[in-house]
């Protein structure tokens, strides 16, 4: 394998019922950056069907160029048939970096693309740089229970691969107008090889929150004590238009449903406010909530780690202080 054949960074845009997932703007938006250190372009493959539409926002999102394959086969994801495209895209334009969301979709497809590609694959990536040294991608993700930070590289292989969970990375801002390459991709799928057939979809009907996009987030742990005090943090968040996440400890005692979870084993979130309730701040829980804007913790503890990364500290028990917490800020709102 000749390294020097491949150039430039590849995104995949995953789309869902012809909606752009925030994630593929985001990793966009940190392509942008690793390739301003490499002197490349951005490429971005958006795959599915009637979605040539959403090329532009790609574009206007940072991507260079877009390479759209659009066909009736491709409306419904199907792992053999998305990956039969991704290696033909990779195949035509040869980058030497490739990015996917890990979402559902993209660890699905991720380490199918890889072994095809026969080049490895780092997952769940926290942070991603470029090495001064050695120009390749250096590929960090935690490790052991997150006890330890692992960086990973792909000296001898390309394209070098990852997967980056939604709400890590942060999406540059859009501009409007913005003018960039559109190519429609042909790709010819081996239907023989497509041993699935999607007979029926049936969409989850709950609202489903997601506390990624979230702007305030209420979050309780373990101190918080039980499910009916979560019911009770609900009621906070309630008047003051938060979300109520929360920490491993939580979700694992039963107390509210793992979608909500923050952390390295959850979401990684970046509201404006984040309430930390009775949680101890486990550096997997840390990792998770740390780039919030403004975080308030409150816990019974006051050596609790969660206070050395938080903005304002609330020695007490949340169960109590919360409430109260809630009540001044809705009159401080109210008031203006």
């Amino acid at each position: 394998m000749n390294l020097s054949d491949y150039k430039g960074i590849l995104v995949f845009a995953e789309q869902r019922d012809g909606v752009i997932q925030t994630v593929g703007l985001e990793l966009i938006g940190k392509a942008k950056e690793l390739a301003g250190v490499l002197n490349v372009p951005v490429t971005a493959a958006l795959i599915g069907y009637n979605v040539a539409g959403l090329a532009k926002t790609l574009v206007e999102y940072g991507a260079d160029k877009v390479v759209v394959v659009d066909q009736a086969r491709l409306e419904v994801y199907d792992t053999e048939a998305y990956t039969q495209v991704f290696k033909a895209i990779i195949d035509a334009k040869k980058p030497e970096i490739v990015l996917f969301g890990a979402t559902t979709l993209g660890r699905d497809l991720a380490p199918r693309v890889s072994s095809r590609m026969a080049t490895g694959l780092t997952a769940d990536c926290t942070k991603l740089e470029i090495s001064e040294e050695t120009k390749g991608l250096e590929m960090t993700r935690p490790a052991f229970g997150g006890n330890l930070m692992a960086t990973i590289v792909c000296p001898d292989h390309r394209p070098q691969m990852s997967t980056v969970r939604p709400g890590v990375m942060q999406k540059a801002p859009r501009v409007e107008g913005r003018e960039g390459e559109i190519e429609n991709f042909s790709v010819s799928l081996d239907t023989s090889k497509m041993k699935v057939k999607v007979v029926q979809i049936v969409k989850e009907t709950a609202n489903k929150i997601d506390i990624s996009e979230a702007k305030i987030l209420v979050s309780g742990g373990r101190g918080i004590g039980s499910a009916d005090n979560f019911a009770a943090l609900e009621a906070v968040a309630k008047e003051i238009g938060a979300t109520v996440s929360a920490s491993r400890a939580a979700v694992d005692a039963g107390y509210i449903e793992h979608d909500r979870q923050v952390g390295q084993t959850g979401k990684t979130v970046r509201p404006d406010i984040y309430f930390a309730c009775g949680i101890s701040g486990a550096i997997q829980h840390v990792a998770g909530m740390e780039e919030s804007e403004y975080i308030v913790a409150i816990n019974k503890d006051k050596d609790a780690p969660i206070f050395n990364v938080a903005d304002l500290g609330i020695v007490g028990d949340a169960n109590k202080i919360a409430p109260l917490l809630a009540e001044e800020l809705k009159k401080a709102k109210d008031a203006k």
